[in-house]
């Protein structure tokens, strides 16, 4: 029997109706039988990033962050732009794993949704500086720039309906989980 890789999800966004946090329930919903993912809901409740507290016993919810992380198999992250770079929230989420050792070889991508000029340009070239901080394993092949506007994401379920968006997610993430 072939152990399904369980994939840490994490958006970047703490917007509701977020179209990064869409993209990731599409993915659980496209590839549910052949990944056990899990997605990061936290990301509100961590605590600013202080080094003093960086330490045992860690705050709850980043203690909790870091378990998820060194149980996943694979990170898949989703993000948003802002103001040319990553949103505060999910800058200070990733500033609680540098300390940590649970990124360490941790094969990581992301899909990145905007539809924007910039194309978010700026978000993932710090998204891949701080994951290389970390000694994540960006896999190039799992870091795909798949535009998803609002009109293509279901009000009732959240999810992406346009099939091409969706089996360009799916590749994504198979293109990650095989070279993880």
């Amino acid at each position: 029997m072939t152990r399904i890789p369980t994939v840490l999800m994490i958006s970047g966004s703490t917007r509701a109706g977020s179209t990064n946090s869409a993209a990731l329930n599409t993915v659980a919903d496209v590839l549910g039988e052949e990944i056990r993912p899990v997605l990061y809901q936290g990301l509100a409740q961590l605590p600013h990033f202080n080094p003093d507290d960086d330490h045992d016993p860690l705050p709850g919810e980043v203690a909790r962050l870091r378990g998820l992380i060194a149980e996943a198999d694979a990170l898949l992250f989703c993000t948003p732009e802002y103001a040319g770079n990553l949103p505060g929230s999910f800058k200070n989420l990733l500033d609680w794993t540098v300390g940590g050792s649970e990124t360490s070889g941790k094969p990581s991508g992301w899909i990145n949704v905007s539809s924007a000029p910039t194309g978010a340009a700026g978000a993932h070239h710090a998204l891949r500086t701080v994951l290389t901080y970390t000694d994540a394993r960006v896999v190039d092949e799992g870091c795909a720039d798949i535009p998803v506007p609002r009109s293509v994401i279901d009000p009732a379920t959240g999810l992406v309906t346009d099939p091409a968006v969706r089996d360009a997610m799916a590749a994504a993430v198979r293109s990650l989980l095989a070279a993880a």
